[in-house]
């Protein structure tokens, strides 16, 4: 496997870390913190837990094409948190972490893929280049 410049470390450390406090949040959120009790465990699990855990093997693989991926899964819980500031009462606060752990992990995600793409030299050709 090649090595990593160090600027592709480090979004790849930044797309992890906030996936990995993402993931927990969203537990720690919608089980422990949240007053309402509208929907059942296994619902919550469903459309909360779940889809966030598709991505989890090729991000923690390195892959930057799950990294691309990746990043339309996080916008269902970017517009969550956007919403949840906006209609939810008393659970803004709890949105704001949201919308930044998505916002850090989306420009984390960009990033690695497009530097870890070039190092090894995966792409689109131009039509120039055909």
């Amino acid at each position: 496997m090649t090595p990593m410049a160090p600027t592709t470390l480090l979004f790849r450390r930044m797309a992890l870390i906030s996936y990995i406090a993402l993931v927990l949040w969203i537990i720690i959120w919608h089980f422990f913190l949240s007053e309402s009790i509208a929907y059942s465990p296994l619902f919550i699990i469903l459309l909360w837990v779940v889809p966030i855990l598709l991505p989890a093997r090729g991000l923690i693989l390195g892959k930057p094409y799950t990294h691309a991926w990746a990043n339309f899964i996080i916008m269902l819980y970017l517009l969550h948190g956007l919403t949840a500031v906006y209609a939810v009462d008393g659970e803004h606060w709890y949105a704001m972490v949201e919308i930044i752990l998505c916002s850090t992990m989306f420009i984390g995600c960009c990033f690695f893929a497009r530097l870890r793409g070039r190092e090894l030299g995966l792409g689109l050709k131009k039509l120039k280049e055909k």
